[in-house]
């Protein structure tokens, strides 16, 4: 039994992001953010869960994957489609496409299942990543459709800094850019630096931007991997 408890919490991420996805169809963003930060939560107990008591199996590595996309791809992108399609205003020459344009919010689990299938068949990322990481992808976006919902109706310019950022952390998903994992494997600074530095940044940044802060602390993430060197990640 005690080998299916990171399974069970990895169905709780799912159901979690299930919820989020009812959440953002109703346009509660809050409870959009809340569910997406539990699910994220259940992500990583899974995984610690399977370490404390030896219990890894290939079948829990992919209800890993398949609950990430519900969480941080559908849950993210459904909530941007929200917006985009309700709120987010239009450039004047962009109007007689309205009704397809809040569709490009799924670029975000499309890319988010090709991120995840080839998390799963690269064997090059022991202890780091290649690529930005599902779920740091999806807290960005829940964070951003959060942070931007009150000011969408008021600038068009908007509309092309939400089109770019789908394109960029869409690209950033499946790039081949090492970054550092977030997994704390001992109490000491030593070897933990870079995580303790983004959460001290994802605290002020909260504290002065609210829930925005959460999108300003995955950019720090991508700047932190990118200006220092990442190790555990193996070469072809």
């Amino acid at each position: 039994m005690k080998k299916q408890i990171p399974n069970i919490l990895t169905l709780l991420n799912l159901f979690s992001g299930c919820i989020a996805i009812t959440m953002a169809f109703q346009h509660n963003f809050m409870a959009v953010v809340i569910w997406v930060a539990i699910a994220a939560l259940f992500d990583f107990l899974d995984g610690a869960a399977a370490r404390l008591l030896n219990a890894w199996s290939p079948i829990g590595k992919e209800l890993d994957s398949l609950a990430d996309l519900v969480s941080f791809g559908v849950a993210p992108a459904a909530t941007l489609f929200m917006l985009l399609r309700d709120q987010l205003l239009l450039p004047g020459f962009l109007e007689p496409a309205a009704l397809y344009m809040p569709y490009l919010a799924f670029l975000i689990p499309a890319f988010s299942a090709y991120r995840l299938a080839k998390f799963n068949l690269d064997e090059r990322q022991t202890t780091s990543f290649l690529g930005l990481p599902t779920p740091a992808n999806g807290l960005f976006w829940i964070s951003y459709t959060y942070g931007l919902q009150k000011l969408a109706v008021t600038n068009e310019n908007l509309f092309y800094l939400t089109t770019a950022l789908i394109l960029i952390f869409s690209w950033l998903m499946i790039s081949e850019i090492p970054m550092f994992s977030l997994k704390i494997k001992s109490l000491r600074l030593k070897g933990n630096v870079r995580p303790a530095i983004l959460v001290l940044l994802m605290i002020l940044f909260m504290v002065f931007r609210g829930i925005l802060g959460i999108a300003g602390a995955i950019v720090a993430y991508i700047l932190l991997s990118l200006l220092t060197p990442v190790k555990g990640v193996r070469n072809r």
